[in-house]
């Protein structure tokens, strides 16, 4: 099985993530997505702790509606910082059998070979690449069997301006799938600036 890797803090989860997620599995020769929530600061307060649940949950409402597509909590089990050659590494040895490609932004393509061990990715993981405003896929014509530039549409929504926007109390309908919104509010979750 050909599996996609979309890692982020998904803090918290929105349409645009749901969209792109959606897009992988049903648009590109990927037999499935998951979703890899990212940890945040390894020294937690039990208050961080619980915001790493919640976004756990939360994805895990987007991904169970949509086919093909998992939430992973791997990284919270592995050494901080989390770098992403440690999760490919780790997912390859627990799953012999499945073949694992990355799945970034153009803006982190666009600074990949800063990332640990980039080339080493490179060689034994395709990535596929969806666009960011503001920046240009350009693929290397050596890397182009690796590297794929996708089609998928561009979601201006960023988590941080869904934080900002809740913590104004603002209305969030059709920027959130309407569990995870109300999950968000139920949970008053976002109520100041995370």
């Amino acid at each position: 099985m050909k599996i996609g890797i979309f890692g982020g803090s998904f803090n918290p989860i929105h349409t645009g993530h749901a969209i792109l997620a959606n897009y992988l599995v049903s648009e590109t020769d990927l037999d499935a997505v998951w979703l890899m929530v990212a940890p945040r600061n390894p020294i937690k307060s039990e208050y961080d702790r619980a915001y790493d649940l919640h976004r756990l949950r939360m994805t895990e409402m987007v991904t169970r509606r949509i086919n093909g597509a998992i939430t992973s909590g791997l990284e919270f089990s592995l050494p901080y910082p989390s770098y992403t050659i440690n999760t490919l590494n780790t997912l390859s040895q627990k799953f012999p059998d499945d073949e694992f490609a990355l799945v970034i932004g153009a803006d982190n393509w666009a600074i990949f070979n800063r990332w640990r061990n980039a080339d080493e990715i490179i060689a034994r993981h395709e990535i596929y690449v969806y666009p960011r405003r503001g920046y240009e896929i350009a693929i290397p014509d050596e890397l182009k069997d690796r590297v794929k530039a996708l089609d998928s549409p561009l979601i201006e929504i960023s988590s941080t301006m869904v934080r900002e926007k809740l913590s104004r109390g603002d209305n969030l309908s059709f920027y959130l799938p309407d569990d995870v919104y109300q999950y968000i509010l139920e949970h008053n979750l976002y109520t100041t600036t995370k």
